[in-house]
């Protein structure tokens, strides 16, 4: 009998985990990607201008993990968004929704009394690997 694959997914085109955690864990095809803010992956450092361009970078970083796991945005089916302040829920919600281009995945937004290093949000995401099919 087989056991179930578990794979470590790390991409040098996302922040490096400034915890004890790894950016992405594959298990069978359920992809789980750990929370991203808004670092910039190469030099550390949050990116400057508000919870806009914050988000946008969050993205930029979810989808190259994503890549890395032979995914993308459309492979995704739960995330969680987690804010420092519901009032900033528009400007997130049209960043995050540029990079979807079918149907939505399920997701929670919350409020959150801080995040690390300063964020104005965090996401996080499970997504499937591999071909998905749409049903209505």
């Amino acid at each position: 009998m087989a056991g179930i694959v578990r794979k470590i997914i790390q991409t040098s085109r996302a922040p490096a985990a400034i915890g004890s955690y790894s950016q992405a864990v594959c298990v069978g095809q359920t992809l789980y990607i750990s929370g991203q803010i808004g670092l910039h992956p190469t030099t550390g450092v949050m990116v400057e201008g508000g919870v806009v361009p914050e988000t946008q970078q969050v993205m930029t970083n979810m989808g190259a993990i994503l890549e890395a796991a032979g995914a993308s945005f459309d492979n995704v089916v739960k995330a969680t968004v987690m804010l420092e302040d519901i009032n900033d829920f528009a400007a997130v919600n049209t960043e995050y929704a540029k990079n979807f281009s079918g149907n939505f995945p399920a997701r929670a937004l919350v409020q959150v009394a801080a995040l690390p290093r300063g964020a104005k949000v965090e996401i996080e995401a499970i997504a499937i690997v591999g071909p998905i099919t749409e049903e209505s």
